[in-house]
C-alpha cells in the first residue's frame, strides 16, 4: 500500500484535490475529519481541551465550538502549542487506525490530507508528499471570501510555514493559480504518477520497526524454531523483536544472548485471574498462576516493562474487566494484536491507553513463522533498553492487519503434536 501525504497552506486548493482523488476511487482521510472525531462529546480529547481552555470553548449542546476555540489560539502562540499538543497525538492515533483498516481492505494507494504536515515534522512517514500551492494574494482573497476578516486571514497565513520552504521539501507540487479545470488536470497527472510509485521497503530514515509480541517452540502451542522466527522478522523489515513465550523465558534469553541488539527477552504470563500479562526485559521467569498485580510488581523488580496484551480479548484479556484495576501498574498497552478476532476488539485498547496516558504498542502474536511481522510499531531508533523503548513508543506509529482465522488451527496442531510421543 502506497501512502501519500497531501498538504498545502490555507486556501491553496488541497481540499479540492482531495475531493478529486476521492472521486477517482482513492481512499482519502482529512486531518480536519479526524480532528472532529477526537473531540466529540464524551471523548478524552474534548475533556483535555476543556481542562486547558475552559468550558467557554463548548457550544450550548456540549460540543466543541470550533470558531470560538480558533479565536482563542489565533494570535496566541502558547495557546496554539497547547492545542496542538492535545490534538496532534490523538489525530495520529486515529489516522493509524484508518490506515490499518485500508491496508486490511487491500487498498493500493491511500492519501492523508494534512495541512500542517511540515510544521509537525510528519513528512517522513509517507512514501510521497504532494503540495498544493497558490499565490499568497490569491489565497488571502479566498479566505476573505469564505468569511474571515482580512486581519484574521493574515494571522492564519502567518501561522503557517512559508510555502516556498514547503515546495523545496515536497516530492510533487500542484500549482493552483488558474482555473478549476486546470487544477483537475494537474491533479489527475500527479495521481497517475503516484499509482506507479513503489512502496517504501522499510522504515523511514532514523526509525525502526518492532514486533513486540510473538512465540517460539518454547510455548506450549507453537512449533516455530526461534532462529527461524528471528530470521523471518529481519527479512520482513523488523529491526528488533520481543520473544514472549507462554510462561517460559528460556528461549527468549538464549536468543537475546546471541543477538543482544535484535531481541527483547520477555514472557507472557497466564495470571491467577486467567488473563495474560507480558513482562519485557526479564532476567527470571515468573510462574504461571501468579496474580496479575504481583506479575506487574515482579516485572518492575527486574527493571522490566509491564506490557498488557489484547486487554479486551474474550478470555485471555478478560474482556477488559481487569484492565482498569491494573492501569497504574502498566507501562505499555497493546492496541493492535494481529491474532485477535474479531479485529475490532483492538479498538477499545486505544481508548484505554489514551485515557490513562499509556504508550501504545502492537504485536503479531505469531505462533507460526508465517505470521511474524503481521503487526508492528515504527519508532525512532534507540538502544535495546527498557527506558529507551518506553520513550521511543511515545512516538509510535502502529501498523498491522488481522490474520485469517485459520492461523489458530496451527496452534491447535502444535498442542496436539507436543502431546504425541517424541513431541
Amino acid at each position: 500500500m502506497i501512502s501519500v501525504a497531501l498538504t498545502g497552506n490555507a486556501a491553496s486548493g488541497k481540499s479540492t484535490v482531495a475531493d478529486l482523488w476521492r472521486r477517482a476511487g482513492v481512499p482519502v482521510v482529512g486531518a480536519d475529519d479526524l480532528a472532529r472525531q477526537v473531540v466529540e462529546p464524551g471523548t478524552p480529547g474534548l475533556d483535555a481541551l476543556v481542562a486547558a481552555f475552559g468550558r467557554d470553548v463548548l457550544a450550548d449542546d456540549g460540543s466543541l465550538d470550533r470558531a470560538r476555540l480558533r479565536a482563542r489560539v489565533l494570535d496566541d502562540d502558547e495557546a496554539r502549542r497547547v492545542l496542538e499538543a492535545i490534538l496532534h497525538p490523538r489525530i495520529q492515533t486515529a489516522r493509524d487506525r484508518w490506515m490499518r483498516a485500508r491496508w486490511a481492505e487491500g487498498a493500493p494507494l491511500v492519501v492523508s490530507e494534512i495541512p500542517l504536515l511540515f510544521e509537525i515534522g510528519a513528512e517522513g512517514e509517507f512514501d510521497a508528499v504532494v503540495l498544493v500551492d497558490a499565490p499568497e494574494a490569491l489565497r488571502l482573497r479566498r479566505l476573505v471570501e469564505r468569511g474571515l476578516s482580512e486581519a484574521e486571514a493574515r494571522s492564519l497565513m502567518a501561522a503557517q510555514m512559508d510555502a516556498s520552504h514547503k515546495r523545496a521539501r515536497a516530492d510533487f507540487v500542484i500549482d493552483n493559480a488558474g482555473t478549476r479545470e486546470a487544477l483537475a488536470r494537474e491533479a489527475e497527472r500527479v495521481l497517475r504518477t503516484l499509482r506507479d510509485l513503489p512502496e517504501r521497503a522499510g522504515p523511514r530514515e532514523g526509525w525502526m520497526r518492532l514486533d513486540l509480541h510473538m512465540h517460539t517452540a518454547a510455548s506450549f502451542d507453537c512449533l516455530s524454531d526461534p532462529d527461524a522466527v528471528l530470521a523471518r522478522a529481519l527479512e520482513r523489515g523488523m529491526g528488533r523483536i520481543a520473544v514472549t513465550d507462554h510462561n517460559e523465558l528460556r528461549a527468549a534469553l538464549e536468543l537475546h544472548g546471541r543477538h543482544p541488539d535484535l531481541v527483547i527477552p520477555g514472557e507472557e504470563v497466564k495470571t491467577a485471574e486467567g488473563i495474560d500479562v507480558i513482562g519485557l526485559y526479564l532476567r527470571e521467569a515468573i510462574p504461571k498462576g501468579t496474580p496479575a498485580a504481583e506479575v506487574c510488581a515482579r516485572v518492575r523488580e527486574q527493571g522490566g516493562l509491564v506490557y498488557l496484551p489484547h486487554p479486551f480479548a474474550r478470555g485471555k484479556g478478560g474482556s477488559g474487566r481487569h484492565a482498569e484495576a491494573l492501569a497504574d501498574r502498566l507501562d505499555i498497552v497493546e492496541v493492535f494484536n494481529a491474532r485477535l478476532h474479531p479485529g475490532h476488539l483492538n479498538e477499545p485498547a486505544e481508548t484505554f491507553a489514551e485515557r490513562h496516558g499509556l504508550v501504545r504498542a502492537a504485536g503479531s502474536d505469531a505462533h507460526t513463522v508465517g505470521e511474524v511481522a503481521g503487526a508492528w510499531v515504527e519508532v525512532p531508533r534507540h538502544p535495546n533498553e527498557p527506558q529507551a523503548l518506553l520513550e521511543a513508543l511515545r512516538l509510535a506509529r502502529v501498523r498491522g492487519r488481522t490474520t485469517p482465522w485459520a492461523v489458530h488451527l496451527a496452534s491447535t496442531w502444535a498442542k496436539v503434536r507436543k502431546r504425541l510421543p517424541g513431541g
